[in-house]
């Protein structure tokens, strides 16, 4: 099959669901996905952009010419190394420089990256790595509060497919190959002739994303080339993204938030990214001072953290044209006096966005619409395929589309639960729409789904009640989200305990749950004791009694402090 007469996957991988062939067909000969690769498109922006520059912080600048070459490569050493177009590689680092090199190379090389965050534990990379069958664990290096070369060691033990220990940064320790090294000892000459041979695949998986999920850890994502090229062109093309655009995105770079909609479409327009290591207000104030972003992402704790510096004057602003924030976009909007976009997102497919042109309820209240028009959003009534079609009226929202999966990774009962019969993805969100000035507006309004939304990290109730149950004190959990001004959710944990033992304090269950191996954003940061957990009519647990309960409490206990 020849690539202009391709239209669906060469060599299926075990367990990935892909696109049906009437879907592919349909969307290509559309013009909305192409039979592109992602080093592919990459590489055609790197070579228009070659003298422009593509990344700035405080550890210098890197231009379009030299992140090509660089990646070309360490993709190359990767090969030599012994990995192989496929191989999973995962990624668990902050943001730096390092790891957009490391991302690009392993595309370019036909690896597949595992989107892990730096946060993750033994509970998480265990998993996934199993999961995902990894034979790399690519590393920060240079942590001062984690020794991730140290953890990355023991996890080659546990995991059997894990080979190798690649460290990004720092001083080398241990068994672990340096990214530096492996560069300077390929040349390009020869990596190019390497990279050459590496035979891609355009419906291939390109990227294992990961889903904040509903039930136990993390679920696997697979982005494939051109489907993942499509999004990140969609929302460039959406926000208006150009070559003389600098972006500043603080949270992490492998969410698919980052990827999908930040640094991925701004590497493939020509503009620049912003990359800070340290989310210190100094080194947020100086990332704004030197980079002057006129795109940035803006999260609750990040806008705490600058507002001293914005309210004074301190912190320059004026390049600002565009802000990206899930919520809050009237206050923001008046903190930065700059134009603010409400995004809503899933891993799994679709992006919605307002413009500065929609009307101003919209800008205020809702998420706007599709960054696509080969989208299609439905409302149903929950646990149904009843659809919705008034106005206004609540319902779980569900989509598909060209850059929307058909199933997750290796999860077949999981997968069954998820697609409605027609093969649309059910996300668990709630929403409404309303129609205004003949345009179709959604408005987000909760989960269905048992996740706390912590600051944009999804933090799977379930997961974190199964660990909590550990505890020998505990004889039941349910952990729920708080409200927090500056956080949006932040984690509760109601427990009943064994008699005569004493509950564990905050920070006792975040001690045992640090052994335990569960990440620390995932920690409870209250508890609450009760005789008994209450439960519905049914005898079913009352989430919604207990959310009800804790934010009488803390109503009380702000009142009390006023």
């Amino acid at each position: 099959m020849s690539s202009s007469t391709q239209y669906q996957v060469r060599e299926p991988l075990p367990g990935v669901v892909y696109a049906p062939l009437a879907d592919l067909r349909r969307y290509l000969d559309a013009g909305a996905l192409t039979r592109e690769t992602m080093p592919g498109a990459f590489r055609a922006s790197f070579a228009a952009h070659a003298d422009r520059m593509a990344l700035r912080g405080s550890e210098g600048e890197v231009t379009y010419a030299e992140l090509d070459a660089m990646t070309d490569r360490l993709g190359a050493a990767f090969l030599r190394m012994g990995l192989q177009p496929l191989d999973r590689v995962i990624f668990q680092l902050g943001n730096c420089n390092e790891l957009v090199f490391g991302f690009i190379a392993c595309l370019k090389a036909g690896l597949i990256p595992v989107c892990t965050l730096a946060a993750h534990r033994e509970s998480e990379i265990g998993y996934l790595g199993k999961h995902a069958a990894a034979r790399m664990h690519f590393v920060q290096g240079d942590d001062a509060k984690f020794d991730d070369v140290a953890f990355a060691e023991r996890m080659r033990e546990s995991i059997p497919s894990m080979q190798w220990t690649v460290q990004a940064r720092g001083e080398q320790r241990g068994k672990a190959l340096h990214l530096r090294e492996l560069i300077a000892a390929m040349p390009l000459e020869d990596a190019r002739k390497l990279l050459a041979k590496v035979e891609l695949d355009p419906f291939q998986v390109a990227v294992f994303q990961l889903s904040g999920g509903t039930t136990g850890v993390p679920k696997i994502i697979p982005r494939f080339h051109n489907e993942y090229i499509y999004n990140m062109r969609a929302v460039a093309d959406f926000c208006g993204y150009t070559p003389d655009d600098c972006l500043f995105m603080p949270l992490p770079m492998m969410h698919n938030l980052n990827m999908g909609c930040c640094f991925g479409p701004f590497l493939l327009r020509g503009g620049t990214v912003a990359v800070a290591t340290s989310l210190s207000p100094e080194a947020l104030g100086d990332i704004f001072k030197s980079c002057q972003p006129t795109w940035t992402v803006i999260a609750g704790p990040i806008a705490e953290r600058l507002k001293p510096a914005i309210e004074s004057g301190k912190l320059p602003l004026d390049k600002l044209r565009g802000v990206i924030s899930a919520n809050s976009a009237p206050v923001l909007r008046q903190l930065l006096k700059a134009p603010v976009h409400h995004i809503f997102g899933m891993t799994e497919g679709v992006i919605m966005l307002t413009r500065e042109s929609d009307p101003q309820e919209v800008k205020d209240s809702m998420v706007g619409v599709p960054v696509s028009a080969h989208d299609q959003v439905r409302l149903y009534k929950i646990g149904t395929e009843e659809e919705i079609t008034e106005e206004g009226v609540e319902g779980e929202c569900a989509f598909s589309g060209p850059y929307t999966i058909h199933g997750y990774y290796d999860a077949a009962e999981r997968n069954a639960q998820t697609f409605t019969s027609g093969g649309m993805y059910r996300s668990g969100d709630l929403m409404l729409f309303r129609d205004i000035g003949g345009k179709r507006y959604y408005q987000f309004r909760g989960r269905t789904k048992d996740v706390v939304d912590r600051a944009g990290e999804k933090v799977n109730s379930e997961e974190v009640e199964m660990m909590v149950c550990r505890h020998p004190a505990i004889t039941a959990a349910a952990v729920i989200g708080m409200p927090d001004k500056v956080y949006g959710e932040r984690v509760c944990a109601f427990i009943t305990v064994r008699e005569g033992m004493a509950a564990p304090d905050v920070a006792g269950l975040g001690s045992f749950l640090q052994k335990e191996g569960l990440a620390k954003f995932k920690w409870p940061e209250r508890v609450e004791v009760l005789a008994e957990l209450p439960l519905t009519n049914a005898g079913k647990l009352s989430k919604p009694r207990l959310k009800e309960m804790i934010v009488q409490k803390l109503a009380a206990e702000n009142a009390v402090t006023v």
